[in-house]
Protein backbone atom coordinates (compact mmCIF):
# COMPACT_ATOMS: atom_id res chain seq x y z
CA UNK A 1 0.00 0.00 0.00
CA UNK A 2 2.88 2.42 0.59
CA UNK A 3 4.04 2.45 -3.09
CA UNK A 4 0.49 3.17 -4.09
CA UNK A 5 0.25 6.09 -1.64
CA UNK A 6 3.57 7.42 -2.86
CA UNK A 7 2.34 7.16 -6.40
CA UNK A 8 -0.71 9.23 -5.59
CA UNK A 9 1.50 11.85 -3.96
CA UNK A 10 3.62 12.08 -7.08
CA UNK A 11 0.62 12.52 -9.33
CA UNK A 12 -0.05 15.99 -7.92
CA UNK A 13 3.46 17.16 -8.93
CA UNK A 14 3.66 16.78 -12.77
CA UNK A 15 7.14 18.24 -12.92
CA UNK A 16 8.56 15.32 -10.96
CA UNK A 17 6.60 12.53 -12.56
CA UNK A 18 7.86 10.87 -15.71
CA UNK A 19 5.61 10.77 -18.82
CA UNK A 20 3.52 7.72 -19.14
CA UNK A 21 4.51 5.17 -21.71
CA UNK A 22 1.43 3.04 -21.40
CA UNK A 23 -2.17 4.21 -21.42
CA UNK A 24 -4.04 3.58 -18.19
CA UNK A 25 -7.66 2.76 -18.07
CA UNK A 26 -9.40 5.68 -16.41
CA UNK A 27 -12.94 6.59 -15.64
CA UNK A 28 -12.31 10.33 -15.85
CA UNK A 29 -14.25 12.17 -18.53
CA UNK A 30 -11.85 15.12 -18.73
CA UNK A 31 -9.60 15.20 -21.82
CA UNK A 32 -5.89 14.89 -21.29
CA UNK A 33 -3.20 16.67 -23.29
CA UNK A 34 0.40 15.63 -23.68
CA UNK A 35 3.53 17.58 -24.55
CA UNK A 36 4.17 17.66 -28.31
CA UNK A 37 7.88 17.05 -28.41
CA UNK A 38 9.74 14.59 -30.62
CA UNK A 39 8.40 12.69 -33.56
CA UNK A 40 4.70 12.80 -34.23
CA UNK A 41 2.62 10.24 -32.39
CA UNK A 42 -0.77 8.84 -32.76
CA UNK A 43 -3.74 10.53 -31.26
CA UNK A 44 -3.89 9.47 -27.60
CA UNK A 45 -7.02 11.40 -26.82
CA UNK A 46 -9.36 9.35 -24.75
CA UNK A 47 -12.26 7.88 -26.56
CA UNK A 48 -15.01 5.78 -25.15
CA UNK A 49 -14.32 2.12 -25.58
CA UNK A 50 -16.25 -1.03 -25.22
CA UNK A 51 -17.06 -2.22 -21.72
CA UNK A 52 -14.45 -4.39 -20.13
CA UNK A 53 -15.31 -8.05 -20.05
CA UNK A 54 -13.65 -10.15 -17.39
CA UNK A 55 -12.30 -13.48 -18.36
CA UNK A 56 -14.03 -16.13 -16.31
CA UNK A 57 -10.92 -18.26 -16.33
CA UNK A 58 -8.78 -15.48 -14.95
CA UNK A 59 -11.43 -14.30 -12.51
CA UNK A 60 -9.98 -13.88 -9.04
CA UNK A 61 -6.42 -14.34 -10.33
CA UNK A 62 -5.46 -11.09 -12.08
CA UNK A 63 -6.62 -7.52 -12.55
CA UNK A 64 -8.09 -6.37 -15.86
CA UNK A 65 -5.31 -3.78 -15.96
CA UNK A 66 -2.09 -5.12 -17.42
CA UNK A 67 -0.07 -6.33 -14.42
CA UNK A 68 3.20 -6.27 -16.33
CA UNK A 69 2.95 -2.54 -16.86
CA UNK A 70 1.31 -1.68 -13.51
CA UNK A 71 2.31 -4.36 -11.00
CA UNK A 72 1.01 -2.37 -8.03
CA UNK A 73 -2.50 -3.25 -9.10
CA UNK A 74 -1.78 -6.96 -9.12
CA UNK A 75 -4.06 -8.31 -6.43
CA UNK A 76 -2.56 -11.74 -6.60
CA UNK A 77 0.89 -10.52 -5.65
CA UNK A 78 2.33 -11.51 -2.26
CA UNK A 79 2.79 -9.01 0.65
CA UNK A 80 6.57 -9.17 0.17
CA UNK A 81 6.33 -8.10 -3.45
CA UNK A 82 3.90 -5.36 -2.55
CA UNK A 83 6.08 -3.89 0.21
CA UNK A 84 9.66 -4.63 -1.00
CA UNK A 85 10.70 -2.39 -3.89
CA UNK A 86 13.21 -3.59 -6.47
CA UNK A 87 16.41 -1.64 -7.04
CA UNK A 88 16.34 -0.15 -10.45
CA UNK A 89 19.25 -1.01 -12.76
CA UNK A 90 18.81 2.24 -14.67
CA UNK A 91 17.47 5.70 -13.93
CA UNK A 92 13.83 6.07 -13.07
CA UNK A 93 11.84 6.27 -16.27
CA UNK A 94 8.27 6.01 -15.04
CA UNK A 95 5.96 6.98 -12.23
CA UNK A 96 5.88 3.35 -11.16
CA UNK A 97 9.59 3.30 -10.60
CA UNK A 98 9.39 6.63 -8.76
CA UNK A 99 6.81 5.19 -6.43
CA UNK A 100 8.98 2.16 -5.82
CA UNK A 101 11.97 4.36 -4.99
CA UNK A 102 9.80 6.48 -2.70
CA UNK A 103 9.09 3.41 -0.57
CA UNK A 104 12.71 2.45 -0.29
CA UNK A 105 13.05 4.06 3.13
CA UNK A 106 10.62 1.50 4.53
CA UNK A 107 12.83 -1.42 3.56
CA UNK A 108 12.38 -4.28 6.01
CA UNK A 109 16.01 -5.07 6.28
CA UNK A 110 16.90 -1.60 7.45
CA UNK A 111 14.02 -1.24 9.98
CA UNK A 112 13.64 -4.57 11.70
CA UNK A 113 10.88 -3.31 13.95
CA UNK A 114 8.60 -3.14 10.92
CA UNK A 115 9.32 -6.74 9.89
CA UNK A 116 6.12 -8.06 11.38
CA UNK A 117 4.10 -8.53 14.59
CA UNK A 118 5.95 -9.51 17.72
CA UNK A 119 4.94 -10.57 21.22
CA UNK A 120 4.76 -7.98 24.08
CA UNK A 121 7.81 -9.53 25.75
CA UNK A 122 9.88 -9.15 22.54
CA UNK A 123 8.69 -5.55 22.11
CA UNK A 124 9.74 -4.61 25.64
CA UNK A 125 12.94 -6.66 25.86
CA UNK A 126 15.85 -4.21 26.24
CA UNK A 127 18.26 -6.73 24.67
CA UNK A 128 16.63 -6.24 21.29
CA UNK A 129 17.77 -2.63 21.17
CA UNK A 130 20.94 -1.60 19.47
CA UNK A 131 24.15 -1.25 21.50
CA UNK A 132 24.21 2.49 20.89
CA UNK A 133 20.73 2.95 22.32
CA UNK A 134 21.63 0.75 25.31
CA UNK A 135 24.63 2.90 26.09
CA UNK A 136 22.68 6.13 25.88
CA UNK A 137 19.73 4.69 27.84
CA UNK A 138 19.99 5.36 31.61
CA UNK A 139 17.93 3.74 34.39
CA UNK A 140 14.79 5.68 35.11
CA UNK A 141 14.18 6.93 38.67
CA UNK A 142 11.53 5.35 40.87
CA UNK A 143 8.68 7.88 40.63
CA UNK A 144 6.60 6.14 43.29
CA UNK A 145 8.35 8.28 45.92
CA UNK A 146 7.86 11.52 43.98
CA UNK A 147 9.65 13.43 41.28
CA UNK A 148 13.34 13.73 42.19
CA UNK A 149 14.95 17.12 42.37
CA UNK A 150 17.85 17.66 39.96
CA UNK A 151 18.78 21.09 41.24
CA UNK A 152 21.78 19.87 43.28
CA UNK A 153 23.19 17.79 40.42
CA UNK A 154 22.70 20.56 37.90
CA UNK A 155 24.23 23.12 40.23
CA UNK A 156 27.26 20.88 40.96
CA UNK A 157 27.75 20.13 37.27
CA UNK A 158 27.45 23.81 36.36
CA UNK A 159 30.18 24.65 38.87
CA UNK A 160 32.43 21.87 37.57
CA UNK A 161 31.79 22.91 34.00
CA UNK A 162 32.67 26.50 34.82
CA UNK A 163 35.99 25.40 36.31
CA UNK A 164 37.18 23.08 33.52
CA UNK A 165 38.02 23.98 29.94
CA UNK A 166 35.01 23.80 27.64
CA UNK A 167 37.14 21.99 25.04
CA UNK A 168 37.57 19.06 27.46
CA UNK A 169 33.83 18.28 27.51
CA UNK A 170 32.89 15.10 25.70
CA UNK A 171 30.89 15.44 22.55
CA UNK A 172 27.97 13.38 23.84
CA UNK A 173 27.80 15.15 27.22
CA UNK A 174 24.23 16.00 28.21
CA UNK A 175 23.84 19.18 30.30
CA UNK A 176 22.18 18.61 33.61
CA UNK A 177 22.96 14.89 33.83
CA UNK A 178 24.06 14.24 37.42
CA UNK A 179 27.09 12.19 38.33
CA UNK A 180 24.99 10.02 40.60
CA UNK A 181 23.04 8.68 37.62
CA UNK A 182 26.07 7.64 35.50
CA UNK A 183 26.89 4.70 37.72
CA UNK A 184 23.54 3.16 36.96
CA UNK A 185 22.51 2.87 40.65
CA UNK A 186 19.37 4.09 42.41
CA UNK A 187 19.13 7.72 43.46
CA UNK A 188 19.54 8.48 47.17
CA UNK A 189 16.47 9.46 49.18
CA UNK A 190 17.70 13.02 49.48
CA UNK A 191 17.39 13.38 45.69
CA UNK A 192 13.61 13.31 46.08
CA UNK A 193 13.54 16.14 48.66
CA UNK A 194 12.93 19.70 47.66
CA UNK A 195 14.11 22.74 49.56
CA UNK A 196 10.62 23.06 51.08
CA UNK A 197 10.81 19.48 52.36
CA UNK A 198 14.21 20.06 53.92
CA UNK A 199 13.00 23.26 55.59
CA UNK A 200 9.91 21.46 56.90
CA UNK A 201 12.06 18.66 58.31
CA UNK A 202 14.28 21.15 60.11
CA UNK A 203 11.27 22.87 61.63
CA UNK A 204 9.85 19.50 62.73
CA UNK A 205 13.14 18.50 64.38
CA UNK A 206 13.32 21.77 66.30
CA UNK A 207 9.67 21.36 67.31
CA UNK A 208 10.36 17.87 68.68
CA UNK A 209 13.29 19.20 70.66
CA UNK A 210 11.22 22.07 72.07
CA UNK A 211 8.41 19.69 73.03
CA UNK A 212 10.90 17.44 74.80
CA UNK A 213 12.35 20.33 76.76
CA UNK A 214 8.92 21.71 77.60
CA UNK A 215 7.66 18.29 78.73
CA UNK A 216 10.68 17.72 80.94
CA UNK A 217 10.40 21.18 82.50
CA UNK A 218 6.65 20.76 83.03
CA UNK A 219 7.10 17.36 84.67
CA UNK A 220 9.69 18.77 87.08
CA UNK A 221 7.47 21.76 87.84
CA UNK A 222 4.37 19.62 88.48
CA UNK A 223 6.37 17.26 90.68
CA UNK A 224 7.87 19.96 92.91
CA UNK A 225 7.42 19.87 96.67
CA UNK A 226 4.24 21.15 98.27
CA UNK A 227 4.34 24.85 98.97
CA UNK A 228 2.47 24.80 102.29
CA UNK A 229 1.83 22.48 105.17
CA UNK A 230 -1.89 22.44 104.38
CA UNK A 231 -1.22 21.01 100.92
CA UNK A 232 1.15 18.41 102.34
CA UNK A 233 -1.40 17.40 104.96
CA UNK A 234 -4.13 17.14 102.30
CA UNK A 235 -1.96 14.78 100.19
CA UNK A 236 -0.58 12.22 102.60
CA UNK A 237 -0.05 9.68 99.82
CA UNK A 238 2.27 12.12 97.97
CA UNK A 239 4.82 13.39 100.52
CA UNK A 240 7.64 15.82 99.82
CA UNK A 241 10.93 14.51 98.43
CA UNK A 242 12.95 14.43 95.22
CA UNK A 243 12.57 10.77 94.43
CA UNK A 244 11.13 9.80 91.05
CA UNK A 245 8.15 8.07 92.63
CA UNK A 246 7.43 10.96 94.97
CA UNK A 247 7.64 13.51 92.16
CA UNK A 248 5.34 11.36 90.02
CA UNK A 249 2.80 11.10 92.86
CA UNK A 250 2.79 14.88 93.39
CA UNK A 251 2.44 15.51 89.64
CA UNK A 252 -0.52 13.12 89.45
CA UNK A 253 -2.12 14.78 92.48
CA UNK A 254 -1.79 18.22 90.90
CA UNK A 255 -3.16 17.04 87.55
CA UNK A 256 -6.12 15.41 89.27
CA UNK A 257 -6.67 18.67 91.12
CA UNK A 258 -6.88 20.46 87.77
CA UNK A 259 -9.31 17.85 86.43
CA UNK A 260 -11.41 18.24 89.56
CA UNK A 261 -12.42 21.70 88.33
CA UNK A 262 -14.57 19.95 85.71
CA UNK A 263 -15.59 16.82 87.63
CA UNK A 264 -15.98 17.99 91.24
CA UNK A 265 -18.65 20.30 92.73
CA UNK A 266 -18.12 24.02 92.36
CA UNK A 267 -17.52 24.62 96.09
CA UNK A 268 -16.21 22.47 98.88
CA UNK A 269 -19.12 23.66 101.03
CA UNK A 270 -22.37 23.79 99.11
CA UNK A 271 -24.36 25.05 102.11
CA UNK A 272 -23.30 27.67 104.70
CA UNK A 273 -22.64 26.80 108.31
CA UNK A 274 -25.79 26.51 110.37
CA UNK A 275 -24.56 28.97 112.99
CA UNK A 276 -24.21 31.61 110.27
CA UNK A 277 -27.78 31.30 108.99
CA UNK A 278 -30.03 34.14 110.24
CA UNK A 279 -32.67 32.62 112.50
CA UNK A 280 -30.98 29.23 112.53
CA UNK A 281 -32.08 26.11 110.69
CA UNK A 282 -33.95 22.90 111.61
CA UNK A 283 -32.00 19.94 112.87
CA UNK A 284 -32.61 17.65 109.89
CA UNK A 285 -31.89 18.35 106.21
CA UNK A 286 -34.18 16.97 103.51
CA UNK A 287 -32.68 16.82 100.00
CA UNK A 288 -35.28 16.50 97.22
CA UNK A 289 -34.79 15.71 93.56
CA UNK A 290 -36.59 17.80 90.97
CA UNK A 291 -37.05 15.64 87.90
CA UNK A 292 -39.66 12.84 88.12
CA UNK A 293 -40.14 13.44 91.85
CA UNK A 294 -41.59 16.93 92.14
CA UNK A 295 -42.15 17.51 88.41
CA UNK A 296 -42.73 15.51 85.26
CA UNK A 297 -41.84 16.77 81.79
CA UNK A 298 -43.36 15.47 78.57
CA UNK A 299 -43.32 16.47 74.93
CA UNK A 300 -46.05 16.25 72.28
CA UNK A 301 -46.47 17.55 68.76
CA UNK A 302 -49.48 19.56 69.83
CA UNK A 303 -48.13 21.32 72.94
CA UNK A 304 -44.36 20.80 72.79
CA UNK A 305 -42.65 20.53 76.19
CA UNK A 306 -44.91 20.75 79.22
CA UNK A 307 -44.23 20.42 82.96
CA UNK A 308 -46.66 18.82 85.39
CA UNK A 309 -46.51 19.53 89.13
CA UNK A 310 -46.99 16.50 91.34
CA UNK A 311 -50.25 16.35 93.28
CA UNK A 312 -49.86 17.53 96.90
CA UNK A 313 -46.53 19.27 96.25
CA UNK A 314 -47.59 22.61 97.76
CA UNK A 315 -48.94 20.87 100.87
CA UNK A 316 -45.75 18.77 101.13
CA UNK A 317 -43.44 21.78 101.04
CA UNK A 318 -45.50 24.01 103.32
CA UNK A 319 -46.08 21.24 105.87
CA UNK A 320 -42.41 20.19 106.16
CA UNK A 321 -40.82 23.64 105.76
CA UNK A 322 -40.87 24.23 109.55
CA UNK A 323 -39.48 20.76 110.34
CA UNK A 324 -36.70 20.34 107.78
CA UNK A 325 -34.04 22.36 106.07
CA UNK A 326 -35.38 21.84 102.55
CA UNK A 327 -32.90 21.52 99.66
CA UNK A 328 -33.75 20.90 95.99
CA UNK A 329 -30.79 19.13 94.40
CA UNK A 330 -31.13 18.61 90.63
CA UNK A 331 -28.78 17.42 87.90
CA UNK A 332 -30.22 20.01 85.50
CA UNK A 333 -28.15 23.09 84.66
CA UNK A 334 -28.87 26.19 86.70
CA UNK A 335 -29.89 28.29 83.69
CA UNK A 336 -32.66 25.77 82.94
CA UNK A 337 -33.73 24.72 86.44
CA UNK A 338 -33.64 28.05 88.29
CA UNK A 339 -36.69 29.56 86.47
CA UNK A 340 -38.60 26.33 87.10
CA UNK A 341 -37.83 26.34 90.83
CA UNK A 342 -38.81 30.01 91.09
CA UNK A 343 -42.13 29.18 89.49
CA UNK A 344 -42.56 26.05 91.57
CA UNK A 345 -41.72 27.71 94.90
CA UNK A 346 -42.46 31.45 94.61
CA UNK A 347 -42.42 32.02 98.42
CA UNK A 348 -38.95 30.49 98.88
CA UNK A 349 -39.99 27.71 101.24
CA UNK A 350 -37.05 25.72 99.89
CA UNK A 351 -34.01 27.25 101.53
CA UNK A 352 -31.27 26.11 99.13
CA UNK A 353 -31.51 25.14 95.44
CA UNK A 354 -28.53 23.20 94.04
CA UNK A 355 -27.93 22.46 90.35
CA UNK A 356 -25.70 20.42 88.08
CA UNK A 357 -22.72 22.60 88.98
CA UNK A 358 -22.90 21.11 92.49
CA UNK A 359 -22.79 17.47 91.31
CA UNK A 360 -19.83 15.16 90.79
CA UNK A 361 -19.25 13.81 87.28
CA UNK A 362 -17.93 10.25 87.11
CA UNK A 363 -18.03 7.82 84.16
CA UNK A 364 -20.72 9.74 82.34
CA UNK A 365 -23.03 10.07 85.37
CA UNK A 366 -23.92 13.01 87.59
CA UNK A 367 -23.64 12.01 91.24
CA UNK A 368 -25.03 13.99 94.16
CA UNK A 369 -22.27 13.79 96.74
CA UNK A 370 -23.87 14.63 100.11
CA UNK A 371 -20.46 15.00 101.75
CA UNK A 372 -20.18 18.47 100.13
CA UNK A 373 -23.34 19.73 101.84
CA UNK A 374 -21.45 20.83 104.96
CA UNK A 375 -23.94 18.91 107.13
CA UNK A 376 -23.77 15.95 109.47
CA UNK A 377 -24.70 12.96 107.31
CA UNK A 378 -26.51 11.36 110.25
CA UNK A 379 -29.03 14.21 109.94
CA UNK A 380 -29.43 14.21 106.13
CA UNK A 381 -32.19 12.41 104.20
CA UNK A 382 -32.20 12.28 100.43
CA UNK A 383 -35.28 11.42 98.34
CA UNK A 384 -34.57 10.64 94.69
CA UNK A 385 -35.79 8.53 91.78
CA UNK A 386 -32.40 7.58 90.27
CA UNK A 387 -30.15 5.20 92.29
CA UNK A 388 -27.03 6.43 90.45
CA UNK A 389 -27.49 9.88 91.98
CA UNK A 390 -27.03 8.45 95.46
CA UNK A 391 -24.40 5.79 94.77
CA UNK A 392 -21.87 7.44 97.12
CA UNK A 393 -24.24 7.60 100.14
CA UNK A 394 -26.94 4.98 99.52
CA UNK A 395 -27.57 4.67 103.26
CA UNK A 396 -28.92 8.23 103.31
CA UNK A 397 -31.21 7.82 100.30
CA UNK A 398 -34.85 6.90 99.81
CA UNK A 399 -35.37 5.80 96.20
CA UNK A 400 -38.98 6.21 95.06
CA UNK A 401 -40.52 5.13 91.75
CA UNK A 402 -40.58 7.81 89.07
CA UNK A 403 -43.77 9.80 88.84
CA UNK A 404 -45.01 9.70 85.25
CA UNK A 405 -47.68 12.37 85.47
CA UNK A 406 -50.64 10.47 86.98
CA UNK A 407 -53.11 13.07 88.31
CA UNK A 408 -54.29 10.99 91.29
CA UNK A 409 -50.84 10.15 92.67
CA UNK A 410 -50.38 10.25 96.48
CA UNK A 411 -46.84 8.88 96.76
CA UNK A 412 -45.34 12.19 97.85
CA UNK A 413 -47.94 13.02 100.52
CA UNK A 414 -47.76 9.45 101.87
CA UNK A 415 -44.14 10.09 102.94
CA UNK A 416 -45.13 12.91 105.34
CA UNK A 417 -45.96 10.76 108.45
CA UNK A 418 -42.61 8.98 108.35
CA UNK A 419 -40.64 12.19 107.82
CA UNK A 420 -42.67 13.86 110.54
CA UNK A 421 -41.77 11.13 113.01
CA UNK A 422 -38.02 11.54 112.29
CA UNK A 423 -38.31 15.32 112.78
CA UNK A 424 -40.13 14.81 116.08
CA UNK A 425 -37.45 12.45 117.37
CA UNK A 426 -34.69 14.95 116.52
CA UNK A 427 -36.49 17.88 118.21
CA UNK A 428 -37.22 16.05 121.47
CA UNK A 429 -33.52 15.75 122.22
CA UNK A 430 -33.33 12.04 121.45
CA UNK A 431 -30.09 11.25 119.62
CA UNK A 432 -31.07 9.80 116.26
CA UNK A 433 -29.15 8.59 113.24
CA UNK A 434 -31.40 8.62 110.20
CA UNK A 435 -29.16 6.08 108.46
CA UNK A 436 -30.05 3.43 111.04
CA UNK A 437 -33.77 4.14 110.64
CA UNK A 438 -33.56 4.01 106.85
CA UNK A 439 -31.63 0.76 107.06
CA UNK A 440 -34.52 -0.81 109.00
CA UNK A 441 -36.85 0.29 106.16
CA UNK A 442 -34.66 -1.07 103.39
CA UNK A 443 -36.54 -3.10 100.79
CA UNK A 444 -39.97 -2.17 102.18
CA UNK A 445 -42.73 0.24 101.28
CA UNK A 446 -41.94 3.02 103.74
CA UNK A 447 -45.46 4.53 104.13
CA UNK A 448 -47.07 1.12 104.66
CA UNK A 449 -44.32 -0.11 106.97
CA UNK A 450 -44.43 3.04 109.09
CA UNK A 451 -48.23 2.85 109.36
CA UNK A 452 -47.92 -0.74 110.59
CA UNK A 453 -45.28 0.20 113.17
CA UNK A 454 -47.24 3.23 114.39
CA UNK A 455 -50.40 1.14 114.80
CA UNK A 456 -48.46 -1.40 116.83
CA UNK A 457 -46.91 1.34 118.97
CA UNK A 458 -50.33 2.95 119.52
CA UNK A 459 -51.83 -0.33 120.63
CA UNK A 460 -49.02 -0.81 123.14
CA UNK A 461 -49.43 2.78 124.37
CA UNK A 462 -53.17 2.37 124.94
CA UNK A 463 -52.56 -0.84 126.83
CA UNK A 464 -49.96 0.79 129.07
CA UNK A 465 -52.17 3.82 129.66
CA UNK A 466 -55.15 1.67 130.67
CA UNK A 467 -52.97 -0.35 133.01
CA UNK A 468 -51.63 2.82 134.64
CA UNK A 469 -55.11 4.27 135.12
CA UNK A 470 -56.30 1.07 136.71
CA UNK A 471 -53.43 1.10 139.17
CA UNK A 472 -53.92 4.78 140.02
CA UNK A 473 -57.65 4.37 140.50
CA UNK A 474 -57.26 1.41 142.83
CA UNK A 475 -54.68 3.09 145.03
CA UNK A 476 -55.82 4.85 148.26
CA UNK A 477 -53.62 7.86 147.72
CA UNK A 478 -55.04 8.38 144.29
CA UNK A 479 -58.60 8.25 145.55
CA UNK A 480 -57.81 10.73 148.37
CA UNK A 481 -56.16 13.22 146.02
CA UNK A 482 -59.05 12.95 143.60
CA UNK A 483 -61.51 13.59 146.36
CA UNK A 484 -59.67 16.77 147.36
CA UNK A 485 -59.50 17.90 143.74
CA UNK A 486 -55.71 17.83 143.73
CA UNK A 487 -55.33 15.35 140.88
CA UNK A 488 -54.76 18.05 138.22
CA UNK A 489 -51.73 17.38 136.04
CA UNK A 490 -48.59 19.26 136.86
CA UNK A 491 -47.27 21.94 134.56
CA UNK A 492 -44.59 20.38 132.34
CA UNK A 493 -43.43 20.54 128.71
CA UNK A 494 -45.68 22.45 126.36
CA UNK A 495 -45.87 21.88 122.65
CA UNK A 496 -47.71 24.80 121.10
CA UNK A 497 -50.83 25.30 123.23
CA UNK A 498 -50.81 21.70 124.48
CA UNK A 499 -49.42 20.32 127.69
CA UNK A 500 -47.59 17.10 126.89
CA UNK A 501 -48.30 15.44 130.23
CA UNK A 502 -51.98 16.32 130.05
CA UNK A 503 -52.20 15.13 126.48
CA UNK A 504 -50.66 11.80 127.33
CA UNK A 505 -53.08 11.45 130.22
CA UNK A 506 -55.89 11.97 127.75
CA UNK A 507 -54.62 9.14 125.59
CA UNK A 508 -52.60 11.08 123.02
CA UNK A 509 -49.23 9.88 121.90
CA UNK A 510 -46.33 12.22 121.46
CA UNK A 511 -46.58 11.92 117.69
CA UNK A 512 -50.25 12.89 117.86
CA UNK A 513 -49.52 16.10 119.75
CA UNK A 514 -46.58 16.91 117.46
CA UNK A 515 -48.81 16.33 114.43
CA UNK A 516 -51.47 18.66 115.82
CA UNK A 517 -48.82 21.32 116.34
CA UNK A 518 -47.61 20.98 112.73
CA UNK A 519 -51.16 21.20 111.45
CA UNK A 520 -51.61 24.45 113.31
CA UNK A 521 -48.42 25.81 111.76
CA UNK A 522 -49.52 24.76 108.30
CA UNK A 523 -52.96 26.36 108.72
CA UNK A 524 -51.36 29.59 109.90
CA UNK A 525 -48.88 29.65 107.02
CA UNK A 526 -51.55 28.86 104.45
CA UNK A 527 -53.71 31.70 105.76
CA UNK A 528 -50.80 34.15 105.61
CA UNK A 529 -50.01 33.16 102.03
CA UNK A 530 -53.60 33.63 100.90
CA UNK A 531 -53.86 37.03 102.57
CA UNK A 532 -50.38 38.44 102.02
CA UNK A 533 -48.91 36.34 99.23
CA UNK A 534 -49.17 39.01 96.54
CA UNK A 535 -47.58 41.68 98.70
CA UNK A 536 -44.77 39.29 99.65
CA UNK A 537 -44.03 38.57 96.01
CA UNK A 538 -43.99 42.29 95.22
CA UNK A 539 -41.65 43.02 98.12
CA UNK A 540 -39.31 40.23 97.15
CA UNK A 541 -39.21 41.51 93.54
CA UNK A 542 -38.39 45.04 94.72
CA UNK A 543 -35.71 43.88 97.11
CA UNK A 544 -34.18 41.66 94.45
CA UNK A 545 -34.10 44.62 92.08
CA UNK A 546 -32.40 46.76 94.72
CA UNK A 547 -29.79 44.09 95.34
CA UNK A 548 -29.07 43.79 91.61
CA UNK A 549 -28.67 47.56 91.31
CA UNK A 550 -26.35 47.57 94.32
CA UNK A 551 -24.24 44.80 92.83
CA UNK A 552 -24.06 46.61 89.50
CA UNK A 553 -23.00 49.79 91.30
CA UNK A 554 -20.26 47.91 93.13
CA UNK A 555 -19.03 46.43 89.86
CA UNK A 556 -18.88 49.83 88.18
CA UNK A 557 -17.14 51.39 91.19
CA UNK A 558 -14.60 48.59 91.24
CA UNK A 559 -13.91 48.89 87.50
CA UNK A 560 -13.47 52.68 87.52
CA UNK A 561 -11.49 52.50 90.75
CA UNK A 562 -9.07 50.05 89.16
CA UNK A 563 -8.65 52.33 86.13
CA UNK A 564 -8.06 55.39 88.32
CA UNK A 565 -5.73 53.55 90.68
CA UNK A 566 -8.04 53.83 93.71
CA UNK A 567 -8.81 50.84 95.90
CA UNK A 568 -12.19 49.20 95.13
CA UNK A 569 -14.97 49.50 97.69
CA UNK A 570 -15.59 46.63 100.06
CA UNK A 571 -18.68 45.47 101.84
CA UNK A 572 -18.76 48.54 104.11
CA UNK A 573 -20.14 50.85 101.41
CA UNK A 574 -23.72 51.97 100.80
CA UNK A 575 -24.44 48.96 98.59
CA UNK A 576 -23.66 46.55 101.43
CA UNK A 577 -25.90 48.51 103.76
CA UNK A 578 -28.75 48.48 101.26
CA UNK A 579 -28.31 44.73 100.76
CA UNK A 580 -28.39 44.08 104.50
CA UNK A 581 -31.49 46.26 104.82
CA UNK A 582 -33.12 44.29 102.04
CA UNK A 583 -32.40 41.00 103.78
CA UNK A 584 -33.67 42.37 107.10
CA UNK A 585 -36.89 43.70 105.60
CA UNK A 586 -37.38 40.40 103.80
CA UNK A 587 -36.95 38.43 107.01
CA UNK A 588 -39.44 40.67 108.75
CA UNK A 589 -42.10 39.65 106.27
CA UNK A 590 -41.49 35.96 106.76
CA UNK A 591 -44.36 34.13 108.44
CA UNK A 592 -43.79 32.63 111.89
CA UNK A 593 -41.97 29.34 111.83
CA UNK A 594 -40.42 29.99 108.37
CA UNK A 595 -36.68 30.33 107.95
CA UNK A 596 -35.04 31.54 104.76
Amino acid sequence: MLPRAAFRALRIRPALAAPRITPIASTSQWPRTYAKSGPPRKDNTWKPSDPIKFDEQNKGRSNPVNPSEQPEFDTAASPESNTTPQKPSRPVASATQASKDAGKEYKMGEQAEMAGPKSPSENTDPTTESPESQQSQKPLPDLRQGIPSTFAAEYAEAEAQAKRDPSDMPENAVPGSGSGRESGGELPKSAYETSTDRRRNRVANWSYLAMLLFGTTGAVFMGRNWESEEEEAAHIDAPNGWGVGQMYARAVARINGQKAYYTEPTFQKLLPDKDKIPGGAPELTLVLSLEDLLLHSEWSTKHGYRLAKRPGLDYFLRYLSSQYELVIFTSVKSMDADPIIRKLDPFRLVMWPLFREATRFEKGEYIKDLSYLNRDLSKVIMIDTDPSHAKLQPENAIILPKWKGEPGDKGLVAMIPFLEYLAMMSQTGTPIDVRQVLKSMQGKDIPAEYARREAKLRSQFQHDLAEQKRKTKSSAGGMFMKGLGLDAPKQGMVLGDQNISQGMAEGKMMIDMYRDFNKQNYAHLDKQIRENGDSWLKEMAEEEKKMQEAQLKDMKAGAFGWLSGAAPQTGTGPSAASASEAVASYNEGVPPGQVR
